[in-house]
């Protein structure tokens, strides 16, 4: 997977094109070619550009979808004879709520009041969702470009990536199963719903109110069916736990109605990994694929992400460090789980990517934790040794007799690493006012 630098190939409100940025990337495209690797391109990875962030707040104001879809031109005219796997989006989700409603990444914009000079209050959860329907303008906006200008003659495809947990009731009770339906609508069908049917999901509407925005019946049109693929990123579930209105506490988890926990009773719902958030759970991917399946036609879909992690334990010696159980034994259940979904259910997998080839600087974490097959040693010039894991996976990726799955696994297509439930499908598709 290849994430593009929004500044590194344009130079906003200065010179235009930035030239070094597109020969390092003309480079790096030939150097993965050379070697046997197709490259998967993201487009954006939260990286929006300071410039357009001072001069008309980033992804606040619809500026950024002419100059998206202007950035993505540039990028199909330069890349596209090469490339053939477009993605325009990673994980949109994360960056509207993280950085327009929790404030823990960039640029720090909240919901709600807290005492932290780092993070800015925004006005009445607004914000994350009119982020997310700019980046979803833009997705469309690009999509539309590539279809309409490059598509017959480049021959490749394009899509977006979606990051969703999958849930689980907390009760049996009809307030916590709508509250699960609620919690799918709220992260996977707040990007899926318009990009299959042209709107946000019923729940969104009803319980966001005036601060969803609409789309035109223009804008519907457009993104109805903009993608020839999705990614979906999966690494852990939840169970979803109804919780009453807060009027007094307005953001996403407040309208969503639902409270998120990794236990029930003291009991985690599966083995935690380095970082807080991931439970191993990997039953949850099928359910997630097949629910996916089932709500939105089923969509051709590569796991875009999938992966978990342990802590950087600086006391382990490096022979401690490459012993991975936990790494291998979920790579395994997870691409089980994924086979089942094509064998018995019909998903149209068509790859998986692992996150990631090798330990590296995280998201929120930094690195205190490690999610690669390959161990990287900070202290001693970044020098790289495959885990244990690893052995497993080169064994697996050359349907190896002794893997434990399947070898009719009919493809995974992956990254460097290759190289080196009914009830709520029912509800979901009832009209809105039923």
């Amino acid at each position: 997977m290849v994430p593009l630098i929004f500044i590194s190939v344009l130079e906003w409100l200065s010179a235009g094109v930035n030239e070094e940025g597109i020969k390092f990337y003309n480079d790096l495209i030939d150097d993965l070619l050379k070697n046997g690797l197709q490259p998967y391109v993201t487009l954006f990875h939260w990286d929006t550009p300071q410039a357009l962030e001072d001069k008309y707040g980033g992804f606040l104001s619809p500026n950024i979808v002419n100059d998206f879809r202007d950035f993505a031109d540039l990028c199909f005219q330069n890349f596209g004879d090469r490339v053939k796997k477009w993605i325009t989006l990673n994980e949109p989700w994360m960056f509207s709520v993280q950085g327009y409603d929790m404030g823990t990444m960039a640029p720090g914009r909240i919901s709600v009041v807290v005492n932290d000079p780092h993070r800015s209050l925004n006005t009445g959860a607004t914000e994350v969702y009119t982020v997310s329907h700019h980046l979803l303008l833009a997705h469309a906006a690009a999509v539309k470009l590539y279809k309409e200008k490059y598509q017959s003659c480049q021959g490749g495809q394009i899509g977006i990536t979606l990051v969703s947990h999958w849930f689980e009731p907390y009760s049996n009770s009809e307030a916590d199963q709508n509250a699960t339906k609620r919690s799918l609508d709220f992260m996977l069908g707040w990007f899926m719903d318009p990009l299959t049917n042209g709107d946000y999901p019923r729940n969104m509407h009803d319980f966001v109110g005036g601060r969803l925005p609409e789309f035109t019946a223009e804008e519907s049109k457009m993104l109805k069916g903009s993608y020839d693929f999705i990614g979906i990123n999966y690494y852990t579930t939840y169970y979803a736990q109804n919780i009453d209105a807060n009027y007094q506490s307005v953001g996403f988890m407040s309208d969503a109605r639902a409270n998120w926990t990794g236990e029930r009773n003291g009991i985690p719902i599966g083995p935690q990994a380095g970082v807080k958030w991931l439970y191993i759970y990997p039953e949850g991917i099928s359910r997630l694929l097949n629910y996916t399946k089932d709500l939105y036609g089923s969509p051709t879909i590569y796991i875009t992400e999938n992966g978990v992690d342990d802590v950087n334990n600086n006391a382990s010696s490096l022979k401690e460090a490459l012993n991975d159980p936990i790494r291998e034994k979920s790579y395994k259940d997870h691409l089980k789980n994924v086979l089942r979904s094509i064998n018995e259910h019909g998903v149209d997998v068509k790859g998986f990517f692992a996150w990631s080839l090798m330990d590296n600087f995280e998201w929120g974490s930094g690195y205190a934790v490690r999610f690669g097959l390959y161990y990287v040693d900070y202290k001693n010039d970044l020098k790289r040794y495959p885990k244990q894991s690893v052995k497993w996976f080169k064994q697996f990726l050359r349907r190896d007799s002794h893997s434990p799955i399947p070898h009719t696994y009919p493809l995974i297509t992956s990254n460097e690493t290759s190289k080196i439930e009914d009830s709520l499908v029912r509800d979901a598709k009832r009209p809105r006012n039923a």
